[in-house]
């Protein structure tokens, strides 16, 4: 069973810690959620995992599938099975996404993946995600919309099937048409291969679609809360600052809580008034 254990993850840009002492386990098959205010790690926590430079990991471990992550070049930690579905996915001028693709599928093959083999997966992946025809043969996210660019990320995670995909924000600028597309395609991986994931988002609709069994909350680079599925829901409704009172935390300081508001009408007629779905 492959499984991620990150202990003690402390990660920085610069001269500014971000992470600051992550423990989590992802076991197979999982979902997990990663919320939180923005601007307190969740970013950053699944970039260190894939290993991107620009964040320094200072102390702690990963771990994925009893393999040392932090070892392994971007490259290896890819063909190990993890994927980043990015929040925002770069333009890559003058390379095609199916030569992209084919090249990282033959990364992870002791032989070439057959042309028509490729053509094939990759014909059926289009269509799965509702994506343009000719999508093979456009370079590598130019010109895309941003919801293009997210539906395509899902494409290269449909055709490289990793074992743990790590979703940033993907549903952020997709239409609710899209989000089912997305959801589904990604259910149906999850069905066929054990996927786990770890999905970034701050909206429960998306949670609606892919459930997750487990929620975390990031505040201020910690994980200051762990969950179950309604975790994400709560959250959703009544924002972060029961968080805040209910476990004693210091909001951090890009986070102001919300001044709740008062009434002269009486606590009973605000309950009835919100029982109605008059206030929100």
């Amino acid at each position: 069973m492959k499984k991620l254990e990150i202990k003690n993850l402390h990660v920085s840009v610069g001269d500014k810690e971000i992470l600051k002492g992550i423990n989590l386990t992802i076991g197979e098959n999982e979902v997990h959620a990663l919320m939180g205010p923005n601007g307190n790690g969740k970013s950053t926590l699944l970039a260190a995992i894939m290993g991107n430079p620009t964040y320094t990991v200072t102390e702690g471990s990963i771990f994925y599938d009893d393999k040392d992550v932090l070892a392994m070049p971007v490259n290896k930690r890819s063909i190990a099975g993890l994927f980043l579905a990015m929040q925002y996915p770069q333009e890559v001028p003058g390379v095609t996404n199916s030569d992209f693709l084919r090249a990282a599928m033959n990364a992870r093959r002791d032989k070439p993946v057959p042309l028509f083999t490729f053509i094939k997966s990759m014909e059926k992946t289009i269509q799965d995600l509702q994506m343009k025809e000719d999508l093979a043969h456009r370079f590598l996210n130019e010109g895309f919309s941003g919801g293009e660019k997210k539906r395509n990320e899902i494409v290269q995670m449909e055709m490289l099937r990793p074992s743990l995909s790590m979703l940033d924000e993907i549903d952020s600028g997709l239409d609710v048409d899209a989000m089912h597309v997305v959801a589904k395609a990604i259910n149906q991986l999850r069905q066929e291969t054990k996927m786990s994931l770890i999905i970034v988002s701050h909206y429960d609709r998306f949670f609606t679609m892919i459930e997750p069994q487990f929620t975390h909350v990031l505040v201020d680079g910690k994980i200051a809360l762990h969950g179950d599925g309604d975790l994400a829901r709560r959250i959703d409704q009544e924002g972060y600052d029961w968080v805040y009172e209910e476990y004693g935390i210091i909001p951090p300081e890009n986070v102001k809580p919300k001044v709740k508001p008062r009434s002269t009408l009486g606590s009973c007629a605000v309950k009835d008034m919100v029982s109605k779905g008059e206030e929100k």
